[in-house]
């Protein structure tokens, strides 16, 4: 392949990339990838998949919350006993009927392998310590339980917490007291010998001097309280009797108040800042004063999950910390992309401000510990390749919408050509835009000996670059008079100019997996993952065999999001899933060897 192609093709993934957000959603294997991707100058088109891929990775942005509070009821289980420096806590429901609607989603091959992983758990936590949940814990556990994962007491060094030091405290409410204590106080012969102790008025029973470290204590009643280390359980005593709790996380009660929903099958709750700092600690990397400054700016993410007849639905919130000094831009101005892109389009993401987007990218980068690509290398690889300044020629006019999309390509075309990588930029300034432009114009003939020319589409002119060892074209135009874009791969230039016969927005698939709740929006993130992945019609988005099984599940991915307030963002993700119908029974319980580093949580039911 040419090289100035190639050099091209860097460039668009270069200006694909500032697309990317960097709240550390992007798997590290996939960024790992992709940079290698860039560094073994993979062809045009590999590349430019490369960039929608990025995307793909970084879909949350920043996003909406109001300020209603939620009810005490709507708090998770025991999140009054749950230390406010928690890193992550997680409740899930007890009602069976919920788990057999989970089970039911998903390829037989998955509904198989989720029931190994279910009986794994429940062998493990259960069986091996001589319970039944059927007969042991559903009589008397209440609705939900909770899981929370402490992170160190001291301060952070490197490495942060090894793998079989997690703290874990699982909170099991115990809705039949009598019911509780007749069942638990049953000798267990698997169970081993426990060693009493107590600890503010606490009866504790726990293991000691052992790999299998378990510690369980009821609490006034109401709770039972497990633990695999004796000083988490004083942890969250402590917070019980009084210190700061999960419960009383600022903003955490509003956060909840905007996402709750009726018979939720989970909830989710991140430290934001906690959390970044073990991650960073955990991979090596160090942290300034000023990166540490504004990671504590952050205060926490909150989520809720139900299951619909389709798939998964979340509604999500993330929050700034009351006395911070960052503040959110609360314009949800992204309205438009949908009706602008073609209706086979099966990957997408758009946003209200590109040059606010990249101005918080640039910005989050360096402070945030999983960050997938410094904003140096996208500012340096424009300059390399074209010779222009992405933050002076680009940026200025690029505060309007914007969306990435791989389209897949019109009958006809080549096989070659499987897609073609769409991006569309709203300009604020056509004048300026028009002169970068041209400054563009003149580098590819200059450097890359690209010939350009001027072509008529539907009646209007289109710009066309040509590669002439390889026929390769790239378009560029107008839509509306204020929207630029580019189409690279296969020749789509038909289906957007004027504008789409079909649209997205008119799709079936895009309507049922992006949810409607948000309105206005600062944006979307679409996937078709059947016709992207589980098809196998773009090989850029196969995945190793190792995960084929699990996508093979999902039939699509939609994402809205918006902000409102300057502290506050929201997000509403919903997964499509394939359904298999009723699933079998879990296989039968077996006692399993002792682990190394048990994990002692409750199990869903059977």
């Amino acid at each position: 392949m040419d090289s100035a192609e190639i050099i091209f093709g860097r460039f668009l993934a270069a200006i694909a990339l500032s697309f990317a957000k960097v709240s550390g959603t992007l798997p590290v294997e996939l960024s790992e990838t992709l940079m290698v991707a860039q560094k073994t100058k993979s062809p045009l088109l590999l590349t430019a998949g490369t960039a929608a891929l990025l995307v793909a990775g970084g879909g949350g942005a920043y996003w909406y919350l109001s300020q209603s509070k939620a009810a005490p009821e709507d708090l998770p289980v025991g999140a009054d006993m749950i230390p406010q420096d928690a890193l992550i806590a997680i409740s899930v429901t007890t009602e069976p009927g919920q788990w057999q609607k989970l089970r039911q989603f998903g390829t037989v091959q998955s509904q198989a392998a989720f029931d190994k992983s279910l009986a794994e758990v429940r062998d493990r936590v259960l069986t091996s310590n001589g319970f039944d949940y059927q007969k042991d814990i559903q009589p008397w556990v209440g609705g939900e339980v909770t899981v929370a994962f402490l992170g160190p007491k001291a301060p952070v060094t490197s490495p942060a917490i090894p793998p079989n030091q997690q703290s874990i405290v699982v909170i099991l409410p115990i809705r039949d007291p009598l019911k509780a204590k007749e069942i638990l106080e049953q000798p267990r012969p698997q169970s081993g010998k426990l060693n009493n102790r107590s600890y503010k008025g606490f009866d504790i029973k726990e293991t000691q001097g052992t790999v299998q470290a378990f510690s369980a204590t009821a609490i006034d009643g109401k709770y039972l309280l497990v633990t695999n280390d004796p000083k988490a359980t004083d942890r969250a005593i402590d917070a019980y009797k009084g210190e700061a709790t999960l419960a009383k996380t600022p903003g955490y009660n509003q956060a909840l108040g905007q996402i709750k929903v009726p018979q939720a099958f989970g909830k989710l709750y991140v430290n934001l800042p906690a959390a970044a700092v073990v991650t960073a600690a955990n991979t090596g990397r160090s942290l300034s004063p000023q990166n540490l400054e504004q990671l504590q700016q952050n205060q926490g993410v909150a989520a809720t999950a139900t299951l619909e007849p389709e798939g998964i639905q979340l509604k999500s919130v993330s929050w700034l910390k009351p006395d911070s000094t960052r503040k959110f831009d609360s314009k949800n101005t992204a309205s438009i992309m949908p009706t602008r892109l073609p209706a086979d389009t099966i990957l997408m993401a758009s946003g209200g401000n590109l040059k606010k987007f990249w101005q918080d990218y640039s910005q989050g980068a360096a402070a945030n510990p999983v960050t997938p690509i410094n904003p140096e290398v996208i500012r340096s690889g424009i300059k390399s390749t074209v010779g222009m300044d992405w933050e002076q020629d680009f940026l200025p006019w690029m505060d309007g919408e914007f969306a990435i999309a791989l389209a897949a390509a019109p009958e006809g075309t080549p096989a070659n050509l499987p897609f073609s990588l769409l991006m569309m930029m709203k300009a604020s300034d056509r004048r300026a835009a028009e002169a970068t432009l041209k400054k563009l114009d003149d580098a590819m003939v200059e450097r890359y000996k690209f010939k350009v020319e001027e072509r008529d589409v539907a009646g209007q002119p289109v710009t066309a670059w040509t590669v002439p060892q390889s026929g390769t074209i790239i378009n560029r135009g107008w839509l509306d008079g204020d929207i630029t874009f580019f189409s690279l791969g296969a020749p789509i230039a038909n289906a957007i100019v004027p504008r789409p016969g079909k649209p997205l927005a008119d799709n079936d698939a895009f309507k049922k997996a992006i949810p409607a709740g948000l309105n206005p929006n600062n944006g979307h993130f679409y996937l078709n993952v059947d016709e992207a992945i589980n098809a196998k019609k773009f090989p850029i988005l196969q995945l190793p065999p190792g995960n084929r099984e699990l996508v093979a599940a999902v039939r699509s991915l939609g994402i809205t999001a918006a902000v409102s307030g300057d502290r506050t963002t929201r997000y509403d993700v919903f997964v499509g899933l394939q359904k298999a119908g009723n699933p079998k029974p879990l296989p039968s319980p077996t006692v399993l060897p002792a682990s190394p580093s048990p994990t002692p949580v409750v199990p869903p039911p059977q």
